[in-house]
């Protein structure tokens, strides 16, 4: 109604509105009545935007790859952006112009630079196994990038989700890469029985080592038996010496001890005959009969025993002399 109209933005989306040239209001998800003849309105969606991306290139080995990936970015600076690319919006809410298409275009061209640039410099099979490289040469190249810095927005992110040989030469690789694998897998079995061969022979020396170190062992324990019977025949030697020389020390000791004992016997002895001898002396001189009277012995038959060895004495001066069989009988018989 007469050129009055109403507008309204959701919150991810930055709005510049021009009047006469001029800004008069701007700011994010906003909502407001305006007048289509003198107006201009400009939205620039603030949220983040994954951009899918897919091209060949040429290898230093003259082959072709396809790299497809996606590159991850949002704007920072709309206004920036507003005054490089075309963002009005119609009185419908549709912009006029599709630059975002532009804008994303860029980021791809720009990309694709940085990529041809370092996939030329590499040959087929580094660049299947260089994703990640070409994921670090894109981010950088993008924000080392004069023409993407300028647009007001920032690069989150890059993204290769396949790095692909053509299939005629995927075939080849394959082929090549299998027999390589088949060869590694023979070069694999081979190491292994040599390693087995190594490891048993490793052994069997190991065996030998050890019976030899036994056997070393064995002989000085041999050894050690030796000197330890040595030096047990030399401790009995010794022992028996010492034992020999004591029974010698005895001995000599006994030996002693009996010629003390002798000596001394035979000085009791002497002294006991001197004391007999001295003590019979007085005796030795008187005449028997005398003594055998000096002893009184009261026994009769003692006193006739001494009569017939005093009749048995003079028997020469005896002519005839009778003794009764009653008086032999008495003598004979002790009644």
């Amino acid at each position: 109604m007469f050129g009055i109209k109403h507008i309204k933005f959701d919150a991810m989306t930055y709005v510049l509105q021009f009047k006469n040239g001029t800004i008069k209001r701007e700011g994010r998800g906003l909502s407001f009545f305006y007048f289509a003849p003198n107006s201009s309105i400009v939205a620039i969606p603030m949220g983040s935007n994954d951009l899918p991306f897919i091209f060949n290139e040429s290898t230093n080995d003259y082959q072709t790859v396809t790299i497809q990936g996606q590159i991850s970015y949002k704007i920072t600076d709309p206004k920036i952006l507003s005054d490089i690319l075309d963002f009005t919006v119609q009185e419908n809410g549709q912009y006029k112009r599709n630059d975002i298409e532009k804008l994303n275009q860029r980021l791809i061209n720009e990309a694709q630079t940085v990529t041809s640039s370092y996939i030329h410099s590499i040959k087929l099979k580094d660049a299947i196994r260089s994703a990640k490289t070409i994921e670090q040469s894109i981010i950088e190249g993008l924000k080392n990038s004069s023409a993407i810095n300028m647009l007001g927005i920032e690069i989150l992110g890059a993204n290769i989700l396949a790095v692909a040989a053509t299939p005629e030469m995927a075939r080849a690789l394959e082929t090549e890469t299998r027999e390589k694998l088949q060869q590694e897998a023979d070069l694999a079995i081979y190491e292994r029985r040599n390693f087995a061969v190594e490891q048993e022979r490793i052994i069997k020396e190991s065996e030998l080592n050890t019976e030899i170190a036994i056997e070393e062992k064995q002989k000085q324990i041999i050894e050690k038996r030796m000197e330890s019977d040595v030096i047990n025949a030399e401790n009995d030697r010794r022992l028996r010496e010492m034992k020999l020389e004591a029974d010698i020390s005895v001995e000599n000791q006994r030996k002693l001890l009996i010629e003390q004992k002798t000596e001394n016997d035979k000085i009791e002895a002497e002294t006991q005959g001197y004391v007999i001898a001295e003590t019979l002396k007085p005796y030795k001189e008187m005449d028997w009969k005398l003594l055998t009277a000096l002893n009184n012995n009261p026994d009769p038959k003692f006193n006739i025993s001494l009569a017939f060895r005093q009749l048995a004495e003079n028997a020469d001066k005896i002519g005839n002399l009778n003794i009764s069989p009653e008086l032999l009988d008495s003598l004979l018989n002790d009644k």
